[in-house]
């Protein structure tokens, strides 16, 4: 048995942050991933030769843990392609070409959503990401979903479901009807503001040259092999005696403290001894991942730019809810990014691949042509059938759950402490948040004290 002062569950970049925290000033650890490689929902690929960004690629401005992470790892970043003119697919089918950030509907419309982001705005400015439980309207925010809080605000359906889309489409990937407005307000708080979540100049800013896993493999391999150990997934965590013993199929390590540094939807594949108390046991369940395929298409060059597009389109109720040029650094061939969620991703799932293949392409093509037809290389995202993350993008409360429970999702039981970026305040659900979280929850237990014999 190898004895260490803490050990981590996950090698993405929250239990990696933790590490490199805690190594610094000289502590012991080890860290355990079930997958073959580390970076968790970050995940650089090369598919036929094309290097996607398969999991998590962007980061905002206001997004500083991971920016400076950045730095110090001696990575550049570089701006997305915007330049050049939208594309707009109402619901009736309707394309508009458009310039501006606003999209084109009616005066009257536009108005009215201009008016619904700004009760959003306010509701994210007064409650906060650290602590939205605390609210005195909690409870009552909690307890409507998104899609009938809106439609109480507003006799606009389609002003409701133009802003409802960046919520449950963008970001949750669960429909609109399954998650609270106070989860809706606190992946707004998360961002800054609702105005900085539908501004995609904003919260779609910046990529990693080179790709985001390349954060989790610098940190990984700063910290060696004998710390960072892949493809050993924890079956057991014994916390009944002091040291807490952490089991894999064919190894066990002592520490003082562990860190739990996967999605809550992981916590139940791991057996705890004795088992968590009634409160985890409960709330747990009610943490889920939501559903997205991101869909990645590489084209000979970038030909939405010959029309004087940007590759940046916007569709309510479309296959496709949004696409964006996602050519990488430095590459003459053209690439597109799209997104498919919940209910419309089960449906692609059921076709078969070539009739899913078609279909998507085809959703892709009423926003930038028939030329979309036809890339040299395509790939489909399905981190719901990952063994080790099963969804995407992240977890979220079901109806009633963060005002119930969410105060005490950070809780430690006895030397256990849970860290991921869907427990984080700021930073909720992007890498910023895995970053700030890998390291207070690291700060806390120096603070704490604790460290092995």
């Amino acid at each position: 048995m190898e004895r260490v002062d803490v050990v981590i569950v996950g090698a993405g970049p929250t239990g990696l942050t933790a590490a490199r925290t805690l190594t610094a000033v000289g502590r012991s650890v080890v860290v355990l991933e079930a997958r073959d490689r580390v970076g968790g929902r970050t995940w650089t690929d090369r598919i036929d030769g094309q290097m996607f960004e398969i999991g998590g690629q962007w980061i905002s401005p206001d997004q500083t843990a991971i920016l400076d992470l950045v730095d110090e790892l001696g990575l550049s970043t570089f701006p997305r392609h915007r330049d050049g003119d939208r594309v707009f697919l109402a619901p009736d089918g309707t394309r508009t070409v458009y310039s501006g950030d606003a999209f084109p509907v009616p005066e009257r419309r536009q108005s009215e959503m201009d008016r619904l982001i700004g009760i959003l705005d306010d509701l994210a400015a007064r409650i906060g990401a650290e602590r939205p439980w605390d609210a005195e309207d909690a409870k009552e925010l909690d307890s409507i979903s998104f899609h009938h809080w809106l439609r109480e605000q507003s006799a606009d359906e389609l002003a409701c479901e133009n802003i409802g889309m960046f919520v449950a489409g963008g970001m949750l990937t669960k429909p609109d009807t399954a998650f609270s407005t106070l989860q809706a307000v606190l992946m707004a708080a998360s961002a800054g503001s609702f105005s900085n979540l539908v501004d995609d100049h904003f919260i779609l800013d910046r990529r990693v040259i080179g790709g985001m896993q390349q954060v989790s493999e610098l940190m990984a391999a700063d910290l060696g092999d004998t710390v960072v150990r892949l493809n050993s997934p924890v079956r057991t965590i014994d916390w009944s005696g002091d040291p807490v013993v952490v089991s894999t199929d064919d190894a066990q390590f002592a520490g003082t403290d562990v860190i739990v540094a996967v999605p809550p939807n992981l916590y139940s594949r791991i057996t705890y001894v004795p088992h968590l108390p009634r409160l985890q046991q409960v709330f747990h369940q009610h943490q889920s991942m939501g559903l997205v395929i991101k869909v990645h298409a590489t084209y000979p060059r970038p030909f939405w730019r010959d029309a004087g597009l940007s590759g940046t389109g916007f569709g309510v109720g479309h296959l496709v809810q949004e696409v964006y040029d996602n050519t990488n650094h430095g590459e003459e061939q053209g690439t597109l990014v799209g997104f498919i969620s919940d209910v419309n991703a089960d449906a692609m799932w059921a076709l078969d691949e070539e009739d899913r293949k078609r279909t998507i392409l085809e959703a892709i093509a009423d926003f930038l042509g028939p030329e979309a037809l036809d890339p040299i290389v395509f790939h489909l995202s399905d981190f719901g059938a990952e063994e080790w993350t099963r969804g995407a993008y992240a977890t979220s409360y079901d109806l009633g759950g963060l005002h119930r429970w969410g105060r005490y999702q950070n809780d430690p039981v006895g030397p256990i402490r849970f860290a991921s970026s869907d427990i984080a305040g700021r930073g909720y659900q992007h890498v910023d948040g895995a970053v700030r979280i890998g390291r207070a929850t690291a700060e806390t237990i120096l603070s704490s004290g604790h460290r092995s014999d």
